[in-house]
């Protein structure tokens, strides 16, 4: 039987993905989990894996076309001259009915009270593109699309100090649009509590030396309670959208890692379909490849949660930033008297602090306690 390999969603906030490149050819024989082709958004990019083995009976797509999110990218096999089954017409983006409204468009149509049918599809779609033309056609301009995306702030002056300006390294901007939209965007809360370290410190070390793990996975394995809590309670893995709560299909944690300068939120997406080893496994291959700089940029977007640790440094008490169009992100810290801390910053919009302690106190127990 055929095995369809449709393109992922990188970002909930889109529902196209560009297709930049294959790597197989009809007949190639692939195994599970081998990467077949590389998608796009204006975001990430994200590497596209073979959900089984199987042989390549053919490409629905080709480089640079625009698809839909789910769409069939290319068919697998059980045999290299296995018929290639006939799917339903999925159009490409630009082929989609006439007035369709993008997601990001949407969002600029309420910030600046348009109505959808006020505005000239471009390619059968409304667009962030096609508002910005009707804007200045009215006498706005691409600065005024700008403003309604965040709040109108005049440019700071120069310091009355002589000095250089340095550019901002990726990382560096990419710290400073999460700050501007925890800033600008979030309401933010913070609370804290207390827990008994030695549950969680015998609980690791078991675990450790059932695996044969190297180093301890305590912080690891939290942070999959964490994923645990987090399914129990979907208004946690949620943002505010349009006047609504928009929850998560799937968990994706962010986790913060310190590499040298640059300061990493990986992500372990679909974290909540993984048990303990896996996701263990699969943050740590993650912490690997950030101390040596080398994640992908689909690695480093798209956090639903956020877990972040300044225990090492005996730090008793940080208050994180929260990721963009997250709602909840716990802080870990050192404490004393064989205590810990652990705090969580929260968007007050989606979330009051009971609902926030009540998910610490989850992960304040390993899961066996």
């Amino acid at each position: 039987m055929a095995t369809p390999i449709r393109a992922p969603r990188i970002n909930n906030n889109d529902d196209e993905v560009k297709v930049l490149a294959f790597d197989v050819q009809p007949g190639t024989l692939v195994k599970s989990g081998q990467i077949v082709g590389q998608i796009e958004t204006d975001k990430a990019v994200l590497d596209v894996e073979s959900p089984a083995d199987g042989y390549v009976l053919g490409l629905l797509a080709k480089p640079d076309d625009v698809v839909k999110v789910g769409s069939i990218l290319l068919w697998l096999g059980e045999s290299p001259d296995e018929p290639m089954p006939e799917a339903p017409d999925e159009p490409k983006a630009g082929a989609r009915a006439l007035g369709e409204t993008t997601a990001k468009a949407r969002l600029l149509l309420s910030k600046h009270g348009l109505r959808a049918d006020a505005i000239q599809p471009i390619d059968g779609r409304i667009t962030v593109e096609a508002i910005e033309k009707h804007l200045a056609a009215r006498g706005g301009s691409q600065s005024a699309v700008n403003r309604t995306m965040a709040p109108d702030r005049s440019p700071e002056p120069a310091p009355d100090v002589p000095g250089v300006a340095v550019s901002l390294s990726k990382e560096e901007k990419g710290m400073a649009a999460t700050v501007l939209w925890h800033r600008d965007q979030a309401v933010a809360g913070y609370v804290e509590i207390e827990y008994d370290l030695a549950p969680w410190a015998e609980y690791a070390k078991r675990l450790q030396d059932e695996k044969g793990w190297m180093m301890s996975p305590l912080l690891s394995l939290m942070a999959w309670r964490l994923t645990q809590a987090v399914a129990k309670n979907p208004r946690l893995n949620a943002t505010l959208l349009n006047g609504q709560r928009y929850e998560y299909a799937t968990i994706n944690l962010g986790f913060t890692i310190q590499a040298g300068e640059a300061l990493y939120l990986a992500v372990v997406r679909d974290a909540g379909q993984m048990d303990e080893p896996t996701f263990v496994n699969a943050l740590g291959d993650l912490q690997r490849r950030a101390a040596g700089h080398k994640l992908r940029e689909a690695e480093t977007s798209g956090a639903t949660i956020g877990f972040s640790s300044m225990e090492r440094w005996k730090v008793t008490r940080h208050i994180p930033i929260l990721p963009p169009q997250t709602a909840f992100m716990v802080a870990h810290a050192a404490g004393r008297d064989g205590k810990g801390i652990l705090g969580a910053s929260y968007d007050h919009r989606i979330l009051n602090g009971a609902q926030v302690v009540g998910a610490l106190r989850h992960l304040a127990r390993p899961a066996t306690n």
